[in-house]
C-alpha cells in the first residue's frame, strides 16, 4: 500500500522568515505538537525539505495512519 507521512512540529517559527511560516501553514501545522498526515507526494515532499529544521517526519502506512 502506499505510503502516508506523518509530521510533527517541534520548533517554534518565532524569527522564521513569513514564506516558511506559510509553508507549515500549507502543511496543516503552526503549533509545536501539532501532528499531521499527508500523503506521500513530491509537492508534500518538497514543502516538509524547506522545513526539515522545524519538524520531524516518519513514513507511516495507511492503516497506521487511520489509526492515529
Amino acid at each position: 500500500m502506499k505510503a502516508k507521512l506523518r509530521i510533527k512540529q517541534i520548533r517554534s517559527t518565532i524569527g522564521i522568515d513569513e514564506r516558511l511560516r506559510l509553508n507549515l501553514r500549507g502543511l496543516g501545522l503552526g503549533r509545536i505538537g501539532k501532528v499531521v498526515v499527508v500523503n506521500n507526494t513530491p509537492s508534500f515532499r518538497g514543502a516538509i525539505k524547506r522545513v526539515l529544521h522545524l519538524v520531524t517526519v516518519e513514513e507511516v502506512t495507511v492503516e497506521e495512519a487511520n489509526n492515529g
